[in-house]
């Protein structure tokens, strides 16, 4: 087969952007909402490659990687040391994660994606990383080598684009600093489950006063909504509606139509395995989530999922949600 595997350098990036453009038009063909293609990708492309390859002080560690067969570009690999959120563990330290960004053109050899995962586990291995991860869109070369070595779902990343197109109920209200407490309270349970679900989700021991701090600097900014049921002092539900981040979304595509629903927990949804009868309020809490979102333009929204979450999966499903990414987990060091 003949297939080389290097770290990119600056040489590369032609190459590169013309291979990662055509991965940014497959998604954009998929869903042109949710994955919309910028008008300038190829420009976008070029710097995020560009600074990737030459700044000396960068946010997180990234790597690029090409694959090479009788001097030919024939696919990219992309991986990142993913940083741990405050109100995690972290007892393994950065996990890394393979983007989704990757790209093996279908005329590619077999056996390129896997070369191409291999060695980005190899390059993330020596840099530390205990967890690996791996990104999918869609039924991609690099998501089946994925899946194929080991890897497992860990995360949905569901997705809908008729937002706002139900009134959201008069029993959700926007959060004030009186709940605060109760959102606190509600997300100890919601860590709870995660954790229950998968010990890569371990709380770290100050996360109720960490994310305590997080909520009350939330209610000031301005790119995002805070919703909850029930009174200050029995918070059912919450949930927050904001504008997508880079995190997910590589540079060739269009962020500012894609809202993000990451936290969102209601009592309803603590049976993991299965929803109540009549899991109503928690729809509630999602539809004003939503309404908030297409109110500020949003053509889709993004909704974080643990896999293992059966209910929450249900729950968002029949509200008309489509899994748009996974995220899958190998722990293997």
């Amino acid at each position: 087969m003949d297939i080389t595997i290097r770290a990119a350098d600056v040489p590369d990036i032609d190459a590169m952007t013309a291979l990662l453009l055509r991965g940014t038009a497959a998604r954009a063909s998929a869903d042109p909402i949710l994955w919309a293609m910028r008008a300038d990708a190829r420009v976008e492309i070029g710097k995020a490659l560009t600074f990737a390859l030459t700044a000396e002080n960068q946010p997180f560690r990234q790597f690029w990687q090409v694959a090479e067969r009788q001097g030919a570009n024939i696919g990219v690999g992309h991986a990142i040391l993913l940083p741990v959120p405050p109100i995690y563990a972290g007892d393994f330290g950065p996990p890394g994660l393979i983007k989704a960004d990757s790209f093996i053109p279908p005329e590619a050899p077999d056996g390129t994606a896997r070369a191409i995962l291999d060695g980005l586990e190899v390059a993330l291995r020596q840099a530390g990383a205990k967890i690996l991860l791996a990104a999918q869109v869609g039924d991609d070369a690099m998501g089946r080598a994925a899946h194929a070595s080991g890897y497992a779902s860990l995360t949905l990343y569901l997705s809908r684009n008729d937002l706002g197109d139900v009134m959201p109920s008069a029993q959700v209200r926007r959060a004030t600093e009186d709940d605060l407490p109760g959102i606190v309270a509600r997300s100890a349970r919601h860590r709870d489950a995660l954790y229950r679900i998968d010990p890569f989700w371990k709380p770290h021991p100050d996360a109720d006063a960490r994310f305590g701090a997080w909520m009350a600097r939330s209610l000031t900014l301005s790119d995002r909504e805070m919703f909850v049921t029930g009174d200050p002092a029995h918070v059912q539900g919450y949930v927050i509606a904001q504008t997508a981040t880079r995190l997910h979304f590589p540079p060739a595509h269009e962020i500012a139509g894609i809202g993000v629903i990451d936290d969102f927990h209601h009592a309803a949804l603590e049976g993991i395995a299965s929803l109540p009868q009549h899991p109503d309020a928690a729809v509630d809490l999602l539809r004003a989530a939503e309404a908030s979102l297409a109110a500020r333009g949003a053509g889709a929204a993004f909704v974080v999922c643990p896999a293992g979450w059966t209910s929450k999966v249900e729950l968002l499903r029949s509200a008309g949600y489509e899994t748009a990414m996974t995220w899958s987990i190998r722990r293997r060091a």
